[in-house]
């Protein structure tokens, strides 16, 4: 058996971590657009070419959701993907 199938789980393991990042990606852009509308009383810079979005909102804008975005990806990614323990090699001695 190769190491790459026994770390990851396989395909299955790839599947549920796509579908897990994806779905979750979904609802937490829907969750920081709420945010933004309620903080700022505007919808978010989604459209650059309206001449209303200024250069620091669309900054803001991008910064904020990259750093989350990525947060919580880095974190579905490492929860769906967990290697199971390193069996004890106490035994061979």
């Amino acid at each position: 058996m190769s190491k790459k199938s026994e770390g990851s789980g396989g395909s299955s393991g790839r599947l549920v971590t796509t579908v897990a990042t994806a779905g979750g990606l979904m609802v937490l852009r829907k969750v920081l657009a709420a945010v933004w509308t309620k903080i700022t009383g505007r919808n978010p810079p989604t459209d650059l070419t309206d001449p209303k979005v200024t250069l620091p909102e669309a900054l803001v804008w991008g910064v904020a959701t990259a750093l989350v975005l990525e947060t919580v990806r880095f974190g579905i990614v490492r929860a769906t993907m967990r290697k199971p323990a390193p069996e004890s090699e106490t035994e061979t001695s």
